[in-house]
């Protein structure tokens, strides 16, 4: 009988420590959006990377080694790992914020530096793994494009 109470209160005690593991874990991600960008990096042959980064931003190299001229712009988005998946960082500004609206040219077989500052937006990062987020479009003419999102990941 000594042996069934002893095997009763250690499984209790296994179930409480793993209990309190995984909700520890699990306030990580506690209020924070899941990502809008499941599909990343599928335009082919068109990279960004990160070339050097600040906890208020970072510049990153947009290469485009196929035969389609690119259009990005301003607009960009971040988003921190947790738990082996991907949320948006919450911006720090209430109500409505924008971007400049402009297109930098991406020819085919050449490379762009772009560099963000983020602070307005997000303020200062702490330590994590990150990606930015930018949309790029395969520009064919006025109103013929396909838009893709591509990612670049970095540590603070």
């Amino acid at each position: 009988m000594k042996k069934h109470w002893t095997l009763l209160i250690g499984l209790l005690l296994g179930m409480l420590i793993l209990t309190g593991c995984l909700s520890s874990a699990s306030s990580v991600s506690k209020g924070l959006e899941s990502t809008s960008s499941e599909t990343v990096n599928n335009l082919d042959k068109v990279t960004m990377s990160v070339k050097s980064i600040t906890p208020t931003g970072l510049t990153v190299v947009m290469e485009n080694k196929s035969d389609k001229d690119c259009l990005y712009g301003e607009y960009f988005y971040l988003e921190t790992k947790s738990e082996e998946k991907w949320y948006q960082v919450p911006v720090k500004i209430d109500g409505n914020y924008g971007f400049n609206d402009i297109g930098y040219d991406l020819p085919a077989g050449e490379l762009s530096e772009w560099e963000v500052d983020w602070e307005w937006l997000y303020g200062s990062l702490e330590a994590g793994e990150y990606r930015i987020i930018k949309d790029v479009s395969d520009f064919r003419g006025t109103g013929d494009y396909d838009s893709y999102y591509l990612a670049a990941e970095f540590e603070i």
